[in-house]
């Protein structure tokens, strides 16, 4: 029977002196079955490199699959699998672009692009074609509403016109629980407490796992003086998010409110804690992480 580590030791040798074609076969047969675990990691890594050098897409997903289920906080692993999936990001939009140069996706990754450049009346463009050629397209709305709020300094035109989008995407998606929970942050933002009250109840019964949108319909409701209701989207909020400082501070006021004293004594000492431990993360972060954008609420 033959020795599966010494075939694996053997081809990861080959593989690594360029010969991949030859070695890539074994490797992805072989490595999964080798015990010493140095050498199956060796294996994996050498597997990810000539699966990405011969243009093969579904075996790089393998082994980066296969070394993320094995070596899951190894840090070349991640380092690894961070560069071969934005490589493989990159070939597949080149390969949209040569066999669909006219589709509302090039559109749409052109858009995005912009955006990452900072480019937004380009990247609004990019968006306002893909909906004169696709008018009942959903998500569009939604993200060129997003793109005009993410403008440095929107002027209260585009806040109005980036309402109006998030009001169309809902048309063509009422389950859009993103384009709810915006409209509800414009509104609060704008103290109008009911329409923000509306839009973030709305949200959180489309979504029951944003919490966002429960902190947000919480942090609402106490602002109307609705002490007694905003206590249940809080107490979600900080189930959902038990290290937001700020869901516990707004729940220590909805207790204080109610007179339930030791609740809200609780939850301030919560709010101090989680508030240093936000902070010493914050300083943790090495200076290229920091500004990393956010998600996007979930539709």
């Amino acid at each position: 029977m033959p020795d599966t580590s010494a075939i694996v030791q053997r081809n990861a040798e080959l593989a690594e002196n360029g010969k991949c074609l030859e070695a890539l076969p074994h490797l992805k047969k072989n490595a999964p079955l080798v015990t010493d675990k140095e050498l199956k990691r060796r294996a994996g890594l050498d597997g990810v490199h000539c699966a990405m050098t011969l243009n093969r897409p579904e075996d790089a997903v393998d082994f980066l699959q296969f070394l993320g289920r094995e070596f899951p906080t190894d840090p070349e692993v991640l380092y690894v699998a961070t560069h071969a999936f934005s490589d493989l990001s990159i070939r597949a939009s080149q390969e949209l672009v040569r066999l669909a140069p006219s589709s509302y996706q090039v559109h749409e990754l052109n858009a995005e692009s912009f955006e990452m450049q900072g480019k937004w009346n380009e990247a609004a463009a990019e968006y306002r074609k893909i909906l004169q050629e696709n008018p009942k397209l959903p998500g569009i709305h939604f993200r060129l509403g997003r793109l005009l709020l993410s403008k440095p300094d929107p002027s209260a035109a585009e806040t109005e016109e980036a309402k109006r989008e998030f009001q169309e995407e809902l048309k063509l998606d009422p389950k859009n629980a993103g384009a709810e929970y915006v409209l509800g942050e414009l509104a609060r933002q704008a103290g109008q407490w009911p329409e923000a009250i509306e839009h973030f109840s709305k949200a959180t019964k489309l979504d029951t796992g944003f919490s966002e949108a429960f902190l947000g319909l919480g942090t609402s409701l106490l602002s109307a003086k609705q002490f007694a209701e905003a206590i249940p989207p809080l107490e979600t909020a900080v189930k959902l998010q038990p290290a937001n400082p700020t869901a516990h501070y707004q729940l220590s006021i909805a207790y204080g409110r109610t007179g339930r004293k030791q609740d809200a004594e609780r939850e301030a000492t919560l709010h101090r804690e989680t508030s240093e431990k936000a902070k010493e993360a914050e300083k943790a972060l090495e200076p290229g992480l920091q500004g990393t954008a956010p998600p996007e609420p979930p539709k």
